[in-house]
């Protein structure tokens, strides 16, 4: 009896296994294929910052190591950003089995909207945040400080700002799931809206740097996301427990 109730669990390790290798394999060979561009697109992420220091200003590498570790970090991070599509499909493969009809019909597309809005939140972030803010700092700057970012720094900074706004664009994906699991519903999230205001600026304080501008900057979108979100949720009101009966009936 132990013998067979280990199989299955066998069976599961084995085939995450096989996931978590497909996920590895996919984020090697694009890293492998973008290496050689490693300092181009670091240039690419700190052309932003570059467009608005005032002229002769440069960024610096305070760490002797900096210039060589540095882009083969952002490198690295950008080959998983781009193997998000196999990686999330590694996860469908290995969930799908286990999912009810009525959960495969909404996993998958939400699997696809969610991407999207990922890389769309990253964009944002990229065209609209940091033109806006980077010139903000440069001209607030004392007079006789000489902008001189450290290029580590500055690296850790936009990947928290592109993290933040990914993750913060992933707020539809939320309420219809909310909603169609039955634990709210569009009536009550309008209710509620004074308080979602309050608490996009409150997350956006906790997701970016201590800076007004840029909490400002996501607590905006954030809040419009809610009402995007609201909006499509009336759609699924319900239909997660509806489907499931049918799925019990047949």
């Amino acid at each position: 009896m132990e013998v067979e109730d280990t199989q299955p669990l066998i069976s599961h390790l084995i085939e995450l296994r096989k996931r978590l290798l497909n996920c590895i394999i996919a984020v090697f060979i694009i890293f492998l294929a973008l290496i050689y561009f490693a300092n181009d697109i670091y240039q690419l992420i700190a052309a932003p910052l570059i467009r608005q220091m005032p002229v002769g200003a440069s960024m610096i590498a305070t760490d002797v190591a900096s210039p060589f570790f540095t882009p083969i970090k952002l490198t690295i991070i950008v080959s998983v950003f781009l193997a998000v599509p196999v990686i999330l499909y590694q996860v469908w493969a290995f969930i799908a089995p286990a999912l009810y009809r009525h959960e495969r019909k909404l996993v998958m597309p939400l699997l696809f909207s969610s991407t999207l809005l990922f890389y769309v939140g990253v964009a944002f972030a990229y065209f609209i945040v940091f033109p806006l803010a980077f010139g903000f700092f440069a001209k607030t700057a004392p007079q006789g400080v000489q902008i001189a970012t450290d290029i580590s720094n500055y690296l850790d900074f936009v990947m928290a700002i592109f993290l933040a706004f990914g993750v913060a664009f992933e707020v539809p994906i939320a309420i219809v799931l909310l909603c169609w699991t039955g634990l709210t519903s569009p009536d009550d999230l309008r209710k509620k809206r004074p308080y979602i205001l309050v608490g996009a600026f409150v997350v956006g304080m906790l997701l970016t740097p201590p800076d007004v501008f840029s909490q400002t900057l996501l607590a905006i979108p954030m809040y419009c996301l809610f009402e995007v979100g609201v909006f499509f949720s009336r759609y699924y009101v319900g239909k997660g427990r509806w489907d499931k009966e049918q799925d019990s009936e047949s």
